[in-house]
C-alpha cells in the first residue's frame, strides 16, 4: 500500500467520482435549455405562447431570428437545442380552423436535451390549439365539462414508481458512480498480483503464506476489501442519507449489495489475472470489461431490447447484477426473491477464484516477467 496508485485508485478517485457525478446532476433535471424562435406571424397570439415556453421550467428562449435558416445555422453552433417556427397567418388559421402548420426543429444529439426540448414545444403548440377551441366553444354555449370532454376525451392519471420527481441524479448517479468504483476495482486487482511477478517478490509473497495461494490472496485483497467497503459505505451514506435518493429496499439491502459487488469484482480481477498470467493482458481484459459494463448493465439501453447475444452476454458483467439488485432491491423495494438469480451470479464471480488457485500459484513461483 506504500505504493501511491493504490491511493489514488482506492479512495483518491472513486471520490473524485462521486463528489463530480452527484454536483454535475445536483439539480435532478435539466433546466434553462436555450431555445429560439422564428415567428414570422408576429401577433399577440404567437406572442403568448413563446411567452408561455419561456415560461417552462426546462426551456429558456434566449434568441429570436428572422428566418429558418439563421435558426439552423444557431443549432449547428451549439447555441441553442431547437427552435419553434410560426409561419404566417398562424393566427388567421387558428381562429379559422385552418390548421396551421407549426413546426419545431431539434437536435437530438443530445437525448435528454432533445427530448425535453422537444417536449415543451410540443406541450405549447397543443396548449395554442386547445386555447382556440375553448374560446370557440365558450362562444357556441357549451359547458366547462363539455369542453374538458372535448379536448381532452382521456384523463391521464400518472404514477411515476421510485421516482416520481423524475430526478436525473437519482438515475445516472446510481449507475456511473458504482460502474467507476467497480472499474477501479478491476483494474487495481490484478495490478496488485501481477506487480508482484513484475517487482520479483513473487516467490516472498508465495513463502510469506506458506505457498498456499488462497491465503497469500487473502492476506493481499482483505485489506483492499475493507478500504473499498469503506468508499463504498461512504457513497452511498452520502446519496442515500445526505442527498435523501429514495432507498425503500432499507439500509440492509444496501450493505449487503456494497459486500456482493466489491467481492464480485475482486473475484473477477483475480479470475482473469488467472486466466492469463500477463500484468498487461489481465489489465487490459479487465479495463475492457469495466468500460463496457457501462453500457450492458442496462441502465441507459434496457438489456431486453438487446440483440439476444449481447443480452446473454450481459450475465457476465457483475455491473449488470449490482443494477438489477439496486433497481429491485433498493430503488424498488420489492423482496430479494425477486432478484435472487443476479445476487447468485454475484457469489459466483466472488468463487471463480478458487478455479485458479493452482494457476496462480504456478505464476508466482515459476513465471518470469515479461514486459
Amino acid at each position: 500500500m506504500r505504493n501511491p496508485i493504490y491511493w489514488f485508485c482506492m479512495v483518491l478517485f472513486p471520490l473524485l467520482v462521486i463528489f463530480f457525478f452527484t454536483s454535475m446532476l445536483k439539480e435532478g433535471v435539466p433546466t434553462e435549455l436555450p431555445i429560439g424562435v422564428v415567428d414570422e406571424d408576429n401577433s399577440a397570439t404567437t406572442r403568448a405562447l413563446i411567452r408561455k415556453l419561456d415560461a417552462m421550467q426546462t426551456s429558456d428562449v434566449v434568441s429570436h431570428y428572422p428566418n429558418i435558416n439563421s435558426a439552423r445555422q444557431a443549432i449547428q453552433r451549439n447555441e441553442i437545442y431547437g427552435f419553434l417556427f410560426f409561419p404566417e397567418h398562424t393566427t388567421d388559421d387558428l381562429l379559422s380552423a385552418r390548421q396551421p402548420n407549426i413546426s419545431f426543429y431539434y437536435s437530438n444529439a443530445v437525448l435528454a436535451a432533445g427530448s425535453m426540448v422537444f417536449r415543451d414545444m410540443k406541450t405549447v403548440c397543443t396548449l395554442g390549439s386547445a386555447a382556440v377551441g375553448m374560446a370557440t366553444m365558450q362562444a357556441k354555449g357549451f359547458s366547462s365539462e363539455q369542453i374538458k370532454a372535448f379536448l381532452q376525451p382521456i384523463a391521464i392519471d400518472l404514477h411515476q414508481i421510485s421516482n416520481p420527481w423524475t430526478n436525473y441524479n437519482v438515475y445516472l448517479s446510481n449507475l456511473f458512480i458504482p460502474a467507476c468504483i467497480l472499474l477501479f476495482i478491476f483494474l487495481v486487482t490484478p495490478y496488485s498480483i501481477g506487480t508482484e511477478l513484475k517487482f520479483n517478490r513473487s516467490k516472498e509473497w508465495m513463502a510469506m503464506a506458506g505457498n498456499r495461494s488462497w491465503v497469500a490472496l487473502v492476506g493481499k485483497f482483505l485489506p483492499h476489501h475493507i478500504i473499498y467497503l469503506l468508499v463504498m459505505l461512504g457513497y452511498m451514506w452520502y446519496v442515500f442519507g445526505v442527498l435523501n435518493f429514495p432507498h425503500p429496499g432499507g439500509w440492509g439491502v444496501i450493505l449487503l449489495l456494497a459486500i456482493l459487488s466489491i467481492w464480485a469484482s475482486q473475484g473477477f480481477g483475480i479470475f482473469i489475472f488467472g486466466l492469463m498470467p500477463s500484468l498487461r493482458m489481465s489489465m487490459s481484459v479487465c479495463s475492457l470489461w469495466g468500460v463496457l459494463s457501462f453500457t450492458v448493465c442496462g441502465g441507459a439501453f434496457p438489456v431486453y431490447a438487446m440483440d439476444a447475444p449481447i443480452e446473454a452476454l450481459s450475465y457476465l458483467f457483475p455491473m449488470r447484477h449490482y443494477f438489477m439488485v439496486y433497481q429491485i432491491g433498493i430503488l424498488g423495494g420489492y423482496p430479494l426473491i425477486d432478484c435472487f438469480v443476479n445476487i447468485l451470479f454475484m457469489v459466483g464471480f466472488a468463487a471463480l477464484p478458487l478455479f485458479v488457485l493452482r494457476s496462480i500459484r504456478k505464476a508466482m513461483l515459476e513465471y518470469e516477467y515479461i514486459p
